[in-house]
């Protein structure tokens, strides 16, 4: 047991249950880390203890701030909003992958089948480790010059019917092929077209990037969801086989949310998924207000 402020609380990985709990993701509040086009967050007390005996609280964000789940309609018109995805997508077992990369470079098909070809299964949740999440800060590395997707990754992930994809970088796409390249709504950062000039050996950054979010429209087409910003305990269970949980807001034509996500380890496999066997009488009949 833990003690926190005068109560005692079972812990992540010391519980009743016997299963182990990772946090996966960054945290989320005040000057937390930002894309660079949304207003920062905003938390005002609107009730606190010395002036009326309760803390309440009012929050202005985006819903992409810190680690959070992209719904197919934050890129796809017409597609579905995050309230309507069925629950099965928001918990599951798979793998988090080791795939370390360095500036702008590319994760492609052939650098997920190396890490997880022989390992991945159909419905699995698949989390990518770069180590990007080590420099999660507000700067200008993490989110326009982290590794990232490329269509080729996205038809990986299609192919081996993956149901949710996550990773430790900035965005389902190379940042790139994001606003901050030279895509629709970009360059919001155009002083990197140069630097990529120079990095590339003298390519257009336009010719390496001719389209905008391709990984995101493949994902969100084939009703994948992909976990941006990835953080927290993520080395402790990478290269290992989990369940995930991911708690997102139910928020009516949400275009996204942010979440907690977390994995959690049955060592002993001595927990186990109730089946819904019945211990009492059914729910009451409504009889009206």
């Amino acid at each position: 047991m833990i003690n926190v402020r005068g109560a005692n609380y079972q812990e992540n990985l010391d519980n009743e249950m016997g299963l182990e709990f990772y946090s996966l993701s960054h945290r989320f509040g005040y000057q937390s880390p930002n894309w660079p086009y949304f207003e920062d967050v905003k938390i005002e007390r609107i009730h606190y203890m010395a002036k009326s005996g309760v803390l309440s609280q009012r929050i202005t964000t985006s819903m992409h701030n810190t680690t959070h789940i992209d719904a197919p309609g934050h890129v796809v018109a017409g597609t579905a909003f995050i309230n309507e995805i069925p629950l099965p997508h928001f918990f599951g077992s798979g793998i988090v992958v080791s795939i370390p990369k360095k500036k702008w470079e590319s994760i492609t098909y052939d650098d997920l089948e190396k890490a997880a070809g022989k390992v991945v299964r159909p419905n699995d949740v698949v989390i990518v480790n770069t180590g990007w999440h080590h420099i999660y800060e507000d700067n200008e590395d993490y989110f326009a010059r982290a590794p990232g997707f490329v269509p080729s990754a996205a038809d990986w992930f299609v192919e081996k019917k993956v149901k949710v994809v996550g990773h430790d970088t900035q965005a389902n796409d190379h940042p790139l092929a994001t606003a901050i390249g030279p895509q629709r709504n970009g360059p919001l950062l155009p002083h990197l077209k140069e630097e990529y000039f120079e990095w590339s050996g003298g390519r257009d950054w336009k010719d390496d990037f001719p389209e905008w979010e391709p990984v995101h429209r493949k994902l969100f087409t084939n009703g994948i969801l992909g976990i941006e910003n990835v953080g927290g305990d993520l080395d402790k269970v990478t290269g290992k086989r989990v369940t995930f949980a991911f708690f997102p807001w139910n928020w009516e034509r949400g275009d996204g949310c942010i979440i907690r996500l977390v994995a959690i380890v049955d060592k002993g496999q001595k927990y186990r998924i109730e089946t819904g066997e019945s211990f009492g009488p059914g729910a009451p009949k409504f009889t009206g207000p």
